[in-house]
């Protein structure tokens, strides 16, 4: 999980991360990492999902987990399918990145004529 910067002023106090108020930073972790057979990964996985419903902190465990694209576990209440159909989702969404034009072309002349010159 991400923690404040090593380059944090010595003369400020460091703020609590929020994982120290998550519902499950005592429990068992191989209970949000389960593995077996479908129907063990299943029933682990809804008992881990427990733990995230009653957690003050929830929505920000998803949101670094969604950050992060963590591939396993479960993190804020969502397994792996749940945050991977998320993410693909948003990169639906996603308009493509604009291209920035080449020097050449910025300077007026359309490509097409500089490239038959």
């Amino acid at each position: 999980m991400p923690r404040p910067s090593r380059y944090w002023p010595d003369n400020l106090p460091r703020p609590a991360h929020w994982d120290r108020t998550a519902a499950c930073r005592d429990a068992d972790p191989v209970l949000f990492f389960p593995e077996g057979d479908e129907l063990t990964v299943a029933l682990v996985t809804e008992a881990a999902k427990e733990y995230c419903r009653s957690c003050p902190v929830s929505t920000r465990c998803q949101i670094d987990a969604l950050e992060r694209a963590e591939p396993f576990g479960v993190w804020g209440g969502l397994d792996e399918r749940e945050r991977r159909a998320i993410l693909r989702s948003a990169r639906k969404r996603t308009p493509p990145r604009m291209e920035w034009p080449r020097p050449e072309e910025a300077a007026g002349a359309p490509a097409s004529a500089k490239a038959a010159a």
